[in-house]
C-alpha cells in the first residue's frame, strides 16, 4: 500500500513539473522575447548616457526650397525693395534679393560696363543670376540717362531718338546676359518682370515710349510685364500725372492713408518718388508707409506670384 502511494505521487509530480514548463527552456528551443516594459518604466531605468531606444526611421519629405526673386532697379526700387520683399514674402512661395542704386539705368547693369557705372561687378545682372540663382528677376527702371549714370555718356533723357535706340538695345542686352548666366550657372533661364512706369510730371510721351520698349522686349522674352504704373494713375489717364487719387478701400480703412477721400502719392517737394517721408542724402528703404509704394509693390507682387506658379 505505501509503495502504491509513493508511485501514485511520483506520477502526479511528474504530470505538474510537465504542465507548469516553459517550452523554451528545452534545449534547442528559440528564445522568447521578453516583454518590453512601458515606456515610463523605460526611462526610469535608463540612467545618464544611457542612448534612447529610436523609433524606426519613417521616410521624410524635405521640404520644398522657396524660389528667388531678383529686384534691380534705380531709386524707385530703393525705396519700394523693402515693401516688395514683405508683400512676395507673405505668399509663402518665395523670398527676394534686392541689388538696387539709385541714379542707375539698363547700362549700369550690363556686364561690360565698369569704370562708368554706378553698379559694382558684384551686383551686375549676370553676376548675381549666376549667385542668386532666381526664378524670376524684376527690373525696375524709370529711364535715368545723362546727369545720373555715366554709361549712357551725353545722351540726354527722352530727348532724340538716340535715347530709344540705345534703351532698347540695352535691354536686349541685359536680357541676353541674364539668360547666359543662368545657362553658366545650370538653371533654367528666369522669368524677366519689366515694371511699366508711372506717368512722367514733366514728360509724359517720353514714359509712354520707355513702356512700349519694355513691352516689346517681354513680348520677345516671352517674358511679363507689371503695369505698376497704371495703380498710381488716373483711372482711364494712364499717362497723367497726379500728386493724389482716390483712396482704395485698404486706404480707407486707414485713417493716416486716406484724408478726405483721398490719399497722396507723392510729396508736395518730389514729383518722381513715393516714399513720404524726406529725401536723403544717402538712399535708402522707404521708413513709413507710403500708399503709393504700395500700390506700386502689389501690382509687381502679383505678376511675380503669377510667373512663380507656372514655374512649379
Amino acid at each position: 500500500m505505501r509503495h502504491a502511494r509513493v508511485a501514485a505521487l511520483a506520477v502526479l509530480a511528474l504530470l505538474w513539473a510537465t504542465g507548469c514548463s516553459d517550452p523554451s527552456d528545452a534545449p534547442g528551443a528559440p528564445l522568447a522575447a521578453a516583454p518590453s516594459p512601458p515606456a515610463a518604466e523605460r526611462s526610469a531605468e535608463s540612467g545618464p548616457g544611457t542612448p534612447t531606444p529610436k523609433a524606426p526611421k519613417q521616410t521624410e519629405q524635405r521640404p520644398r526650397e522657396k524660389s528667388r526673386v531678383l529686384y534691380l532697379g534705380d531709386s524707385l526700387a530703393m525705396e519700394s525693395q523693402a515693401a516688395l520683399a514683405d508683400r512676395v514674402s507673405a505668399t509663402g512661395r518665395a523670398t527676394v534679393h534686392s541689388a538696387p542704386h539709385s541714379g542707375t539705368t539698363l547700362c549700369d547693369y550690363l556686364t561690360e560696363t565698369q569704370h562708368d557705372s554706378l553698379v559694382p561687378p558684384r551686383d551686375k545682372a549676370a553676376a548675381l543670376v549666376e549667385s542668386e540663382r532666381p526664378s524670376v528677376v524684376v527690373l525696375q527702371f524709370w529711364g535715368n540717362s545723362w546727369g545720373y549714370t555715366p554709361c549712357m555718356g551725353s545722351i540726354p533723357q527722352g530727348g532724340s531718338a538716340q535715347y530709344y535706340t540705345r534703351y532698347a538695345a540695352d535691354a536686349k542686352t541685359l536680357t541676353e546676359q541674364i539668360a547666359t548666366a543662368a545657362r553658366d550657372a545650370g538653371i533654367p533661364r528666369p522669368s524677366i518682370v519689366w515694371v511699366l512706369q508711372a506717368p512722367d510730371a514733366f514728360s509724359p510721351a517720353r514714359v509712354r515710349r520707355v513702356n512700349n520698349i519694355y513691352r516689346a522686349r517681354a513680348a520677345a522674352g516671352p517674358d511679363t510685364v507689371a503695369d505698376a504704373g497704371r495703380q498710381v494713375s488716373p483711372a482711364g489717364d494712364r499717362y497723367t500725372w497726379t500728386r493724389q487719387l482716390p483712396c482704395n478701400d485698404e486706404e480707407r480703412a486707414r485713417a493716416r492713408d486716406c484724408t478726405g477721400g483721398l490719399t497722396s502719392l507723392h510729396r508736395e517737394d518730389d514729383h518722381l518718388h513715393f516714399c513720404l517721408a524726406p529725401t536723403t542724402k544717402k538712399s535708402r528703404p522707404c521708413p513709413v508707409r507710403s500708399p503709393g509704394i504700395v500700390r506700386y509693390t502689389n501690382a509687381i507682387a502679383e505678376v511675380v506670384d503669377v510667373s512663380l506658379r507656372g514655374k512649379t
